[in-house]
């Protein structure tokens, strides 16, 4: 029985199965139990499931290539995802697309054109939305998700949310403070959500009252911006949401005269290199930027040869502690 439109969203649904299971069974690679391996392909002839040309095309001829998809290109943070991919693609002799999505709005029928050129694509998360992966994954073309998302390709995710909360903790506790603010835009952002939660919860154990974020962008420039505001307010501390940032808050505190850290104590996320180079140094939550990039590109190369691969392969983060904060250089 051939049903029109059905999708493999709908074969997965009804297999009780995940979307990347589906495609392995069709395309006969992985390791899939036998019993879910019938129960999988029961559906596939049930419901004459046939996939796109693409994804039939992909199984018999390589291309050599791969594609990462990040929503922006600037700043050191995509900079080191990209170092990454390469260090693991280049030895391989793969060649690699980069591209940024950022206020691109035919993106996802760029993505759809690239996938018919490449062997497998690593997408950031919530770069593209969920319809648009789910075209991918339903072609069969391998795809590594970097960072939590919610669509059920595999994931290569850090885990930030700890080292974060350290971070706060160590502030609070270590140095003192008692007016600190959380410098970010949590809305719409995985990563700066548990961020702020993980800010607000080392308070609460403290029994203290968090203040209330300054939401601001994640550049350089938004950190210049909001000195004015944060010094006006009588902080004694500014947890930023990411390296950029606290960069660029320290440049316009030091550039007011004030000093850091004992005028302002600022501390961000990333560990990028200009974080160590700075005087004072920038106390951070490194996260394995180069490592995240290189084991999401080493994950689909397996995938594309045929390996079975974890669904979620977890980096952990730790603190850093410099000057910026008060401790010893």
């Amino acid at each position: 029985m051939n049903h029109e439109g059905m999708n493999v969203r709908e074969i997965a649904r009804l297999a009780g199965v995940s979307i990347a299971t589906v495609s392995r069974v069709y395309r006969g690679v992985g390791s899939v139990s036998p019993k879910t391996r019938e129960k999988v392909q029961a559906a596939i002839e049930q419901y004459g499931y046939r996939p796109s040309h693409l994804g039939e095309a992909l199984a018999n001829r390589r291309h050599g290539a791969l594609a990462v998809v990040f929503p922006g290109l600037s700043g050191p943070y995509f900079a080191e995802l990209i170092n990454g991919v390469e260090t693991v693609a280049v030895p391989r002799g793969v060649s690699v697309h980069v591209i940024g999505t950022h206020l691109r709005h035919d993106a996802p029928k760029e993505l759809l054109d690239v996938a018919r050129r490449v062997d497998g694509m690593a997408i950031h998360g919530g770069t593209v939305e969920e319809s648009v992966v789910d075209d991918l994954v339903g072609r069969h073309l391998p795809l590594v998700m970097i960072g939590p998302d919610p669509h059920p390709a595999p994931v290569v995710v850090r885990t930030d949310h700890e080292a974060f909360h350290l971070l706060v903790r160590h502030l609070l506790n270590d140095h003192g403070l008692r007016k600190l603010i959380f410098i970010g835009q949590s809305e719409g952002s995985p990563d700066l959500t548990q961020r702020w939660e993980a800010f607000r919860t080392a308070h609460e154990e403290l029994g203290l009252q968090p203040t209330e974020p300054l939401r601001t962008g994640l550049e350089q420039v938004h950190g210049v911006r909001a000195a004015d505001e944060i010094l006006a307010g009588g902080y004694d501390g500014a947890v930023c949401g990411n390296d950029e940032t606290a960069l660029g808050l320290m440049m316009a505190v030091l550039g007011r005269g004030r000093k850091v850290p004992d005028d302002l104590v600022i501390t961000g996320v990333d560990d990028v290199p200009m974080s160590s180079l700075v005087s004072p140094g920038l106390t951070t939550v490194a996260r394995p930027l180069v490592d995240l990039g290189a084991t999401a590109t080493r994950l689909l190369l397996d995938m594309i040869n045929g390996a079975d691969v974890e669904s979620e392969t977890v980096l952990p983060a730790r603190l850093v502690r410099r000057a910026s904060c008060g401790c010893a250089p």
